[in-house]
């Protein structure tokens, strides 16, 4: 009898996962050359040095005023917050029955706070190479990390439909802390950008195991269900909002580049009103650029991850 036979699977969904996989290691591979690479240009370098301090000197100017914003948001993260965020997290996976969620929330925001602590403290450091600096190395920002960890966590707990939406949030959320670290000469836009990516290449390492456990599609949508309308959002969905925030990352980019190029080949010190007022809108533009791009990667791979058990 036909109600008796197991449902028929659909072609390739092996293959599916298995792309799902190399697309969450190659995010994962891509993000940790790029938290090298933020390094040793922005760290590394005097040239790199040089413009990085600037940002962190102009960001003095209207301190006053924007650090009344800037304050709130800082002070929201904290351990119990990120304990808090994790708890409720892997509860939400719990209660779904989603075990291999559980473990990717924990493997996501356990294993980025705990790399951003490790690399700033003993893995890279800060030369002195004759630039004015106040505090040791602070690449990344563990404050950043924080926030764009339980943006993730966010994005990755919350039912597929509403993934797009998480993401505009966490971009939005991560962006206003790396920037509200630059108000508060917290940190410099290189610990802000490193931090992102490093959530970015963890976030890419959780959607790897996501698409080792996931379950293939069943008889019924051969039949002619369509494509996640069950069992996620419509493919355009996800795909307009990651292009919009793939948009507004490279509105912000642009002008951050142009900036980084202007001050990158001036010479001399960069210590007028002007050179260090276009430093830290450049700065700010290049913190909101990676936010953003960063969340419309992460909401892709992690749709093409698909739902895992």
């Amino acid at each position: 009898m036909t109600a008796d036979r197991p449902a028929a699977r659909l072609p390739g969904g092996g293959q599916t996962a298995r792309g799902g996989v190399a697309l969450g290691l190659a995010t994962a591979l891509l993000a940790t050359v790029g938290v090298w690479l933020t390094w040793r240009v922005f760290v590394d370098t005097a040239a790199g040095q040089r413009v990085d301090q600037a940002v962190f000197e102009g960001a003095r100017y209207g301190q006053n005023a924007l650090w009344r914003v800037a304050e709130p948001v800082l002070e929201v993260v904290s351990v119990p917050f990120i304990a808090l965020v994790l708890v409720a997290a892997v509860l939400i996976a719990v209660v779904r029955r989603r075990w291999g969620l559980a473990a990717q929330v924990v493997l996501l925001m356990g294993g980025a706070n705990l790399t951003t602590q490790v690399l700033k403290k003993f893995v890279l450091d800060r030369p002195d190479l004759g630039v004015t600096s106040v505090y040791p190395n602070a690449l990344p920002s563990g404050h950043t990390t924080a926030a764009a960890s339980v943006a993730a966590a966010f994005l990755f707990v919350v039912p597929p439909r509403a993934r797009p939406w998480a993401a505009v949030l966490g971009a939005a959320y991560t962006a206003a802390t790396g920037v509200s670290t630059l108000v508060g000469n917290w940190h410099r836009p290189s610990d802000a950008v490193a931090a992102i990516l490093v959530v970015l290449a963890w976030s890419g390492v959780a959607c790897a195991l996501a698409a080792t456990s996931r379950r293939r599609p069943v008889a019924a949508s051969v039949r002619g269900a369509t494509p996640g309308s069950r069992t996620g959002p419509r493919p355009t969905t996800s795909g307009v909002v990651g292009g919009l925030l793939a948009l507004v990352a490279l509105g912000a980019a642009v002008p951050a580049g142009v900036a980084l190029q202007a001050l990158w080949t001036s010479e001399g010190p960069l210590s007028t009103q002007r050179e260090l007022l276009v430093a830290y809108a450049g700065g700010a533009l290049g913190v909101v650029a990676t936010s953003c791009l960063a969340f419309a990667v992460m909401l892709t791979v992690r749709q093409a991850a698909g739902r895992s058990g």
